[in-house]
This record gives C-alpha cells, structure tokens and sequence, in this order.
C-alpha cells in the first residue's frame, strides 16, 4: 500500500468531532469504499481483478472516483460471461443489444448518460464523454453511435456474442406464434414475459440477469462521491425502451455533499419514484443508508398495484435493488428482497455481503 493510500485510510479512522446536531464532513473524515451490486465482485473479463478491486486500488492510489468506478464497471462491460450489461448483453425483440448508462461526479456536480446505444460496448465511457464533452447530460438512440464515432470510439457493427444470440433465437422462435395469435398487445406482452419466465426457471437465462445492470459507487478519504450505472437492460425488451439506468435520479444519484445511490432490478418501478434521488434526500434529512434505501423499497412496494405485478402473497413478484454510501463512507445494500448479495471493496479487502431486504422469502413466492 502506498504512504498515501495508508495515510488516506489512517484519517478516515478518525472520530468526528462530537456535536448534537448534523454531522459536518471535513477534509480526511470519510471512510474510503467502494459498493457495487453483486456483479461487482464476479467477473474479472479474463483478468485477475473484480470491478470493486480494479476500482479500490486505483482510487487508494489517487485516481479521480469517477475514473476508478468507471474502470471497474468496464471490466463488466467488456465480459462476454456476463450477459445482462455491455458486450454480449441480451438483446432487445429484434435481436439488436442495446446499452444505457448514466455517471455523475459529485465534486463537479455533472452528469451524463446514454440510452439505446447499439455500437459501443463500453456505454459508461460514452456517459462520461457526454459529461466532459458536451453541455447536455443524455443522448439517446442512433446519433449515440455517430456521437461515439466522431470521438474515437471503437464502433462495433453487433454486439452480440455466440451466448446472446442463441438464447435470443431461443427466445424468438418460443414467442413468434403469439405475433399472429394474439392481438390484444397486453395479453402479447404477458405471453413474452411467461416465455422469458420458462427460460429463467429452464436455467437459460439467470435470474438476475432477466433486469440485469452493475451500479458502482464509491468515495475517497476526502469525502469525494462519484458513481456509474450501466446494463443492457430488460431482456428481450421492446426495441427504443429505456429504464432507470440512463436517467439521473432513477438508476444513479449523486450529491457530493451527502452521498451517492444506485440501483439494479426492474427499472420501472424504480423510474416511477426516482428513487436513487429520494435515498439520497433522505440521507440529507439525516437517515442512515439503510434507512434511507428501506424507505425506497416501502415506496415502490406501495406504488405496485398492478396485479400482473404481485405474486401469490400480494406483493411485487420482481426485485429492485440499492447500493447507497453516503459521505463518511457508510454504506448499505438493501432490495424488496433479500436474494442478491452486494460488493464492497474497502481496507478489509474485497467481499460480498448480504443484502437487507424489505420483504420476506422472494419475488416469485
């Protein structure tokens, strides 16, 4: 470890000054960490690294945070074996992968973010480039890829893999018939979620993978937030959709002086409460990350009526997760359900720990 990084975790060790009203962060008084959704700490893209790992030790080593969680979530991007975020993702109905992605940086209060990108397998150096490049904070559709060409990116005609493709065909050849079967578009678009059900509990398609996405946040020693969210969202989804995960507030939500949120999991659900924005304000009011995220998942919970979207017990049959670190580097992963475990990389080293959920047993009880 260097004299610095040493240095970085001595002074996050120390107390903060006692006081009865809200805490105030001063210079050296966070805790550094890195948390990410369980992803996180799983793939390594052929390499000997984690996306927390790869992002800890360049932080640790003085990284802009930004760059660090960017690093890491690249190495998730860039995995074939991992099929619910960038390079092999899922496609959407026609067959065509497409990627979302926002980041923010909380010491430069910016954003940018990408949606529906076709061509460029790592989306969440497009979300930055459209944060340092531009004046807008999300660009979306076709011009993404004419945005990606004109800076240099690599631009890749499909990014499909042999593993994406044939478990689309799959999938297409299960679910042409109810195009002339089905005329009611609701009644179609329940028959293509019961295919793509079949394929989870088939073993086809991993369970997690069905939303899919890798949140990655983290903060230095000197209280530095910065965080990035990226996927190739729902499988098999209808062409043009986007989730949380591009859009500031739902899939991401940074505030530098206060703390950072990311989610996975069913992204409309999380898009109609902007609920990465609602965890951080709570935490402003002064609730831990626990509570805070607890009182996102008591929201979406109340905000899902829809019966298609309750299982047996009443309650969502789907799952949305939170990765949420609030300034002095407390940290807390909590979901609907407690199915998935989160990524934590910090002094103790890299790990995964278990996911606080609101909800007992899990979506499809």
């Amino acid at each position: 470890m260097t004299s610095t990084a040493a240095a970085g975790i001595f002074a996050a060790s120390q107390p903060l000054a006692g006081s009865s009203g809200p805490a105030v962060i001063v210079q050296g008084s966070s805790k550094p960490v890195i948390i990410a959704s369980g992803n996180g700490h799983q793939f390594k893209n052929g390499g000997t690294k984690t996306c927390v790992e790869t992002a800890w030790e360049k932080m640790m080593r003085g990284d802009d945070v930004l760059d660090a969680v960017i690093a890491g979530v690249n190495i998730v991007e860039l995995d074939p074996l991992e099929d619910s975020v960038g390079y092999g993702g899922l496609p959407n109905a026609d067959g065509v992968v497409q990627l979302d992605s926002c980041c923010m940086h909380g010491p430069r209060k910016k954003a940018g973010g990408v949606g529906a990108s076709e061509n460029v397998k790592t989306p969440s150096l497009l979300a930055k480039a459209v944060m340092d490049k531009t004046d807008h904070v999300l660009l979306v559709g076709k011009d993404v890829s004419t945005f990606a060409r004109n800076l240099g990116f690599e631009i890749v005609p499909d990014l499909n893999t042999p593993n994406s493709r044939a478990k689309w065909l799959d999938w297409k050849q299960r679910t042409d018939p109810f195009y002339i079967k089905i005329k009611d578009p609701l009644e179609r678009e329940a028959a293509l979620r019961q295919v793509t059900d079949q394929m989870v509990s088939e073993g086809l398609i991993n369970a997690n993978h069905r939303y899919g996405t890798i949140n990655c946040n983290g903060v230095n020693a000197n209280g530095d937030i910065c965080g990035v969210t990226t996927t190739s969202g729902m499988a098999f989804k209808i062409p043009g959709r986007l989730g949380d995960s591009p859009i500031v507030g739902a899939g991401l939500y940074v505030d530098g002086e206060i703390g950072a949120a990311g989610s996975t999991g069913r992204g409309e659900a999380n898009l109609f409460g902007l609920c990465s924005f609602l965890i951080v304000d709570e935490m402003r009011r002064g609730k831990s990350p626990k509570d805070a995220g607890m009182e996102a998942c008591r929201r979406i919970k109340a905000n899902t009526i829809d019966k298609r979207l309750l299982n047996s017990r009443g309650e969502p049959n789907f799952s949305v997760n939170f990765y949420i670190v609030n300034k002095r580097g407390e940290y807390a992963g909590v979901g609907l359900y407690g199915t998935t475990p989160f990524a934590v990389c910090d002094a103790k080293g890299p790990r995964t720990e278990r996911q606080e959920p609101l909800l007992a047993g899990g979506p499809g009880d």
